[in-house]
């Protein structure tokens, strides 16, 4: 193609023969930012025309051999338009060589919004609790059968012990159940069976024994208050039998050469286990031998005593009642709030 049949479009409205008809500033001048925006703007001029030529293909013979001017650059202007292409060129790099007409397409299109958006947690979180309820069931299952586990250990000690030491353990179970089961017939025969007129009788006779030896020797029950409770389970096994009468005034005259030789008590003191216990399990005229014989003994000791000018000081002593005592007044006790129950007891069934 020659070069004097191209006509470029933006200069076909122009003529080529006389070229001050162009539409220039200045004459003329040629801004290459329109094409490229991000160069610096360089100007041509018909006085001192400098064109910026990019590497694209915009060659100045396009321009330059048919418009009749020739392009003129001093030295100095060439370094600076190299400068600035290297600039230009730089800085295209770091952006994007995208045209502005294209760019809306980068744009991100906005996803459609979720309808239900608490559907999906609602779906981890019910997953999530059926597996906590599964490893919570498993984790059951394993305890229950570490503890049936242990159990069986257990048993198996048990029973590797009892192999060696099997009948003392036996002995020993059988004992505690014989007490218990002693304790209950007791308990039951005091409930049923007690005969409360014996048992104020036993208790008004100790007590006027016990009085008569306060009233002599002070403090003298305080002194021998394990003797006094010795006496007693003696006299409670002198009634059921198990005592024989022998052994019974025996155990008596022991108890009286005790407190006498071996504790150097007085007579009075020595004797007074012996003779509550025998004026509360005797017959009736041994009761009233004794009563009256203990009486003689303390009325003389008690002369002695006010002659030499030894009697009571007049000082508050503490006196404790003796167990075997205290026991028969609450089997009274008992008796007589069971039956006291069962009247009431019987009354409202029948109202």
């Amino acid at each position: 193609m020659a070069t004097g049949a191209y006509r470029p479009l933006f200069l076909s409205n122009f003529s080529l023969s006389n070229p001050k008809s162009l539409p220039l500033n200045n004459r003329f001048s040629v801004s290459v930012r329109s094409r490229y925006p991000s160069l610096p703007k360089h100007r041509i001029s018909t006085s001192n025309p400098t064109l910026y030529v990019p590497r694209s293909g915009f060659t100045p013979r396009l321009l330059g051999g048919n418009l009749g001017f020739t392009l003129r650059a001093s030295s100095n202007e060439s370094d600076s338009v190299d400068e600035a292409e290297a600039a230009a060129e730089a800085e295209a790099k770091g952006q994007s060589t995208m045209p502005e007409r294209f760019r809306y397409l980068l744009k991100e299109v906005p996803d459609r919004p979720v309808r239900w958006p608490w559907l999906i947690p609602v779906v981890f979180l019910v997953y999530a609790w059926r597996s906590v309820l599964w490893e919570l069931s498993n984790w059951k299952k394993v305890f229950f059968a570490l503890i049936s586990f242990l159990g069986y250990l257990a048993k198996l000690g048990l029973a590797f012990i009892y192999q060696f030491i099997g009948d003392p353990i036996t002995t020993f179970i059988a004992c505690i159940e014989f007490f218990l089961y002693s304790l209950r017939s007791f308990y039951a025969g005091i409930v049923a069976f007690a005969p409360v007129n014996e048992l104020t009788i036993l208790i008004v006779l100790t007590s006027s024994v016990l009085a008569i030896t306060e009233a002599v020797v002070p403090n003298a029950m305080n002194n021998q208050y394990h003797l006094l409770t010795l006496a007693g389970l003696i006299g409670l096994g002198a009634l059921k039998g198990v005592i024989t009468e022998l052994f019974f005034w025996v155990l008596m005259v022991g108890l009286f050469c005790y407190s006498r030789f071996a504790k150097k008590r007085d007579l009075v003191s020595a004797a007074l286990p012996s003779v509550a216990t025998v004026v509360a399990v005797g017959e009736p005229w041994v009761r009233a031998l004794v009563m009256v014989a203990y009486l003689g003994i303390a009325i003389v000791q008690h002369s002695k005593l006010a002659l030499k000018g030894a009697g009571d000081d007049g000082g508050v002593v503490e006196r404790e009642v003796p167990l075997p005592l205290l026991l028969v007044g609450v089997s009274i006790g008992i008796h007589v709030a069971a039956k006291w129950i069962r009247y009431r007891h019987l009354t409202w069934m029948i109202a």
